[in-house]
């Protein structure tokens, strides 16, 4: 084959190959396939659950919540007052006398089962729902949120009768009634990771759900009714922030947990002060994931796109800082790229969809003003070629380059889709920038060297580091932070230390 032959025949296959990749490399424009919301049954009114029964506010109050894809209102809310909390603890109190603390551990272990049980029977409804109410893609809530909450109780369940085990033989006893406080981004995992270990150790809960999200912890009151827990074992009471206020200044509270902003956590912290009672915060963190010259770029893009954007960057550990070695810089950016054109945006109860709504308009405007100061200060930003539905509260996957340190977009939570990439040349600086941080809760590492994810790992202040992965969590694991990420940890035998006195 001659010369000219040669070049008209490569020609050829260049541009079969780059039709090809316009038709392969981007997103396929697929069928909507919804999942079915029919044989879901939201009640258009939810009052609170205290004492085993669902009792109307002394107040009167309902507040809406809506569904921040559609901005439609799903049901009305009760809004509980101090006097409605105070019921609730009594009657966390009076069950944790009575029946709780009195019953055989294995006894304790059946009911905590039973709940993790129906969850799994339960769980194409929750995870709609969680959707609905929350924004967030249905193969997240389907595929991570609801089996997990299902395997926290299946776990804690299994340590009820266990606890002299779990701390070296030493006795343990009940704290007695735990307030609980969860936010608006994991709404029914965040209940599980609370409600089971404090079951399993035999104390009882008085649960109070963010005000944006609080569908599928009344749906699990349903499922705890259902299961027959003694009255008052699990009360669960709905609200906004003076609910939360009220529960945590009871008198009568032995413990509490709370997850959230950093800025509530201190303010928890003063208001408990001299009270002994018991408490873990797990709060804000602005994330760092490490990427070392040796790593598998593909995996380690997959593994950020994950971390940041399948949320919407909803996840306190979400990996919103990017820190890459400045010899793979450029590539990493263009893959990145590649991979943000490639994710769909829209309806959460499309199985396609890959980034769904924003949980309210508060939050988005947050985004909103973050990423206008990144801008601002200099950083240069990539945003996904997407279009944006007309109702609802959406904001493309974002990210920045060039930025500093110092900038807000590198600093402050943004708990959004917006992540921001800056370069290190050598790993001490890597650690140096990725622990330049008033948070201290998780950290990824990508690199094809084991020795340096455990030498990077000794050096990072974070509480959960991993190595080739993120976002990864499991029941057996503990999960907490340091700085002003909070204390404590949730899950694991760590976890079960914040529910007990060690005799």
């Amino acid at each position: 084959m001659s010369t000219q032959e040669l070049s008209r025949t490569k020609s050829a296959i260049d541009k079969s190959t780059a039709s090809l990749a316009l038709e392969f490399g981007h997103a396929w424009d697929y069928a909507p396939a919804p999942e079915a919301k029919d044989h879901v049954r939201i009640q258009p009114r939810y009052d609170l659950f205290v004492g085993g029964r669902w009792t109307a506010p002394k107040s009167g109050k309902y507040f809406l919540t809506t569904s921040p894809s559609t901005e439609e209102s799903l049901a009305e809310v009760a809004e509980a007052s101090a006097e409605d909390v105070d019921l609730a603890v009594k009657a966390a109190r009076t069950a944790y006398e009575k029946y709780w603390a009195k019953m055989r551990p294995a006894e304790r272990a059946k009911y905590i089962f039973r709940i993790a049980r129906a969850i799994q029977e339960k769980a194409r409804e929750l995870a709609i729902v969680e959707s609905m109410d929350g924004g967030k893609p249905i193969k997240e809530s389907r595929d991570v949120d609801i089996p997990l909450a299902a395997a926290h109780f299946f776990y804690h369940a299994g340590w009820a009768d266990k606890l002299d085990y779990a701390f070296h033989g030493r006795k343990v006893r009940p704290l007695g009634v735990a307030g609980q406080i969860i936010p608006w981004n994991f709404p029914l995992l965040m209940a599980a990771w609370k409600i089971a270990p404090a079951l399993a150790c035999g104390n009882t809960v008085v649960l109070k759900p963010a005000e944006t999200t609080p569908l599928t912890a009344l749906l699990l009151a349903h499922i705890i009714e259902e299961a027959e827990l003694p009255p008052g074992v699990v009360n669960i009471v709905t609200g906004a922030g003076p609910t939360g206020a009220a529960l945590v200044a009871h008198p009568d509270v032995n413990k509490i947990a709370f997850t959230g902003s950093t800025e509530v956590g201190k303010k928890i912290q003063k208001a408990i002060a001299g009270s002994r009672k018991r408490l873990t915060l797990e709060l804000g963190g602005k994330a760092a994931n490490v990427i070392f010259g040796d790593a598998p770029l593909d995996q380690a893009v997959e593994g950020i796109v994950n971390g940041i954007y399948f949320n919407q960057g909803h996840v306190c550990c979400a990996g919103s800082r990017l820190l890459v070695e400045e010899s793979v810089h450029d590539v990493v950016v263009k893959k990145l790229k590649d991979r943000l054109q490639n994710l769909r945006l829209g309806d959460p109860l499309d199985k396609n969809t890959d980034v769904g709504a924003i949980n309210s308009k508060m939050q988005l405007e947050k985004i909103k003003e973050l990423v206008a100061a990144g801008e601002h200060e200099g950083a240069t930003r990539y945003s996904a070629p997407c279009a944006l539905p007309d109702k609802g509260y959406w904001f493309p996957p974002t990210f920045f380059t060039g930025a500093a340190q110092a900038s807000r977009i590198a600093r402050e939570e943004i708990f959004g889709p917006v992540l921001t990439v800056m370069t290190f040349r050598t790993p001490d600086e890597a650690v140096e920038k990725a622990n330049n941080t008033m948070y201290g809760l998780s950290a990824g590492i990508w690199t094809d060297k084991g020795a340096k994810i455990f030498w990077m790992a000794g050096k990072l202040k974070a509480g959960v580091i991993w190595g080739n992965t993120y976002n990864k969590f499991d029941p057996t694991s503990p999960f907490g932070g340091y700085k002003e990420s909070g204390f404590g940890r949730e899950g694991g035998r760590h976890g079960l230390s914040a529910y007990v006195e060690v005799v």
